[in-house]
Order: C-alpha cells, then sequence, then structure tokens
C-alpha cells in the first residue's frame, strides 16, 4: 500500500474490489463543510468487513486501523466508492487494503483516490472468540 499520489498515472484506477458505495450528505460534514474523516473511516471499516466475509464465511471483527491517509477533501453529493484488497491472510486474521475513490454525483466522471488505509480483521465464532480461517471454504472452529 502506497501512501502517496503518483501523478505520472494518467489513468489511475482503484486497487481491489469495489466493497461499498455510497453517498456524502450533508449530515455527515464537519464544521469546514467537508466529510467528515470518522463517518469516511466508518465506510471503509464496513468495506472491509464485507471483503472478509468471502473468505471468513461467517463472522469477523476490526482489530486494528492501520495506516490511514486522507489524501484529499470530500464534498456533499459525492458518490464514495470503497475498493477492498485482501493483501494477507494468516491463521485467524486479514489484512485488507481499502481504497476511497469519489466521482462527481451529477456527472459521475472525474473518478479519484481520496483515502485508503489498511485494516485488519479475525475471524470470530457465534460466541467472539477467535477461530481459524479456512481458505478452502469451510468454516472452522476456535484457533
Amino acid at each position: 500500500m502506497g501512501l502517496k499520489v503518483d501523478d505520472s498515472d494518467v489513468d489511475p484506477k482503484p486497487a481491489g474490489e469495489l466493497a461499498l458505495q455510497t453517498l456524502a450528505m450533508p449530515k455527515d460534514t464537519n464544521a469546514n463543510g467537508d466529510i467528515f474523516g470518522g463517518w469516511l473511516v466508518s465506510q471503509m471499516d464496513l468495506a472491509a468487513g464485507i471483503a472478509t466475509k468471502k473468505v471468513t464465511r461467517g463472522r469477523s471483527a476490526t482489530v486494528a486501523i492501520k495506516n490511514v491517509a486522507f489524501l484529499a477533501p470530500v464534498s456533499v453529493g459525492s458518490i464514495i466508492s470503497c475498493y477492498a484488497e485482501i493483501v494477507e491472510i494468516g491463521r485467524s486474521s486479514m489484512h485488507i487494503n481499502i481504497e476511497v475513490w469519489i466521482a462527481n454525483s451529477l456527472t459521475q466522471h472525474g473518478q479519484r483516490k481520496v483515502a485508503e488505509g489498511l485494516f485488519v480483521f479475525v475471524a470470530i465464532d457465534d460466541l467472539g472468540r477467535t477461530r481459524r480461517i479456512d481458505v478452502n471454504g469451510r468454516r472452522e472452529g476456535p484457533a
């Protein structure tokens, strides 16, 4: 995960798969009128959680959020697209890179990356205990 903007790529593309898409609303603004960073992180966390479902086939929980970078302000009315890329799967945990891209809600053109971060999730059982992730598709018990 690179935390820099690279102007050399004339047509940048999101990394990963689209996991969540929503609209930035006036209620989500900070005192400056831009979208509140905490709201954006919550959308990123939701996207990471959705991405883990395909692998864990059950419950999972956020255990860490690392290296979140806000690259540009987000305006009300922007279409927020969160892309998820699973970059590591351990015995019971997963690292998911999330990129947030925006597009103007009227034109849906000019998509650009505005935030990124690394989310760490752990698979849990029905009692909230850590459980093993089976990459072969079976849900397993405690780790």
